[in-house]
């Protein structure tokens, strides 16, 4: 063998030692943009005087839990209607605003409010008791193109009012005739109720993501990389358990109802 055959076999074996080496030390799942789910936003319209609801409840407390769609991260909101209330049980949750919140959605299709109603990111609306329709809505919308949207809570330990900064990236191009409205939700997990008339007396029913309150805190910049910037406080009521308080920001296009991103965080730590 030749000196010059054994350098060759020695910058082999070198080369081979450090392949194994890097290897070994890789990470096993390198994170990748793809590999980061996508915000979807979920709502289900419910009312506890409803006796097909409670099914659809179950189910939204299953996507939450278990977030069973790859590539999507299911943020939930609860919205209890008001209609139900004269049938024999006023559901303690239910708000008139609710009610016309569902109403906004209802009308671009030309259909009568009911419940329970599931509405993907303001896009798909259908029976909130149809899981393979909700998971196949969820993938659909995690496929879409998202606005980014932060919320960082300024003091999390700090009691009393909570403050949170927001921030929104870059919208879609296409946003022309249209307005990009930016909302914040508080909900709430864990509530349940021991329903004694109505539909569905003698039944406890269980809740989660259920909507406290819900205000737009501002309109978003079409022209702007950064097309919003402020902050919100958030004042948690007495009868609120904080540690299962969420409070989740969106923005949403104020015609055609699509959500165009969303972000959640814990209210408190």
């Amino acid at each position: 063998m030749t000196r010059h055959d054994g350098c060759l076999i020695s910058f082999g074996y070198l080369l081979f030692v450090l392949l194994v080496d890097l290897a070994a030390n890789a990470p096993l799942h390198a994170a990748s943009p793809e590999s980061v789910p996508k915000p979807v936003l979920i709502e289900l319209f419910t009312s506890e005087g409803c006796s097909s609801c409670p099914p659809a409840d179950v189910l939204l407390q299953k996507l939450v839990a278990q977030q069973p769609v790859p590539g999507a991260e299911i943020i939930a909101l609860e919205e209890h209607v008001d209609y139900w209330n004269h049938d024999g049980w006023v559901d303690s949750y239910s708000s008139p605003e609710w009610t016309e919140r569902q109403q906004s959605y209802v009308r671009l299709i030309n259909k009568d409010a009911y419940t329970p109603e599931l509405v993907v990111d303001g896009r798909s609306q259908f029976s909130g008791n149809d899981a393979f329709q909700a998971e196949f809505a969820i993938e659909k919308a995690a496929r879409e193109e998202k606005t980014e949207v932060k919320i960082a809570a300024q003091n999390p330990a700090a009691k009393g009012p909570q403050q949170f900064d927001i921030s929104i990236g870059k919208l879609p191009s296409n946003m022309a005739g249209d307005t990009a409205e930016v909302w914040l939700a508080v909900t709430e997990d864990g509530l349940h109720s021991s329903v004694s008339a109505g539909e569905n007396a003698g039944h406890l029913l269980t809740h989660v993501a259920t909507l406290r309150s819900l205000r737009k805190i501002g309109v978003a910049d079409a022209g702007s990389a950064t097309s919003f910037t402020g902050n919100a406080v958030v004042k948690l009521n007495s009868h609120w358990k904080a540690q299962n308080v969420h409070v989740t920001v969106f923005v949403q296009r104020k015609k055609s109802r699509e959500i165009l991103g969303a972000a959640t965080i814990r209210a408190a730590s």
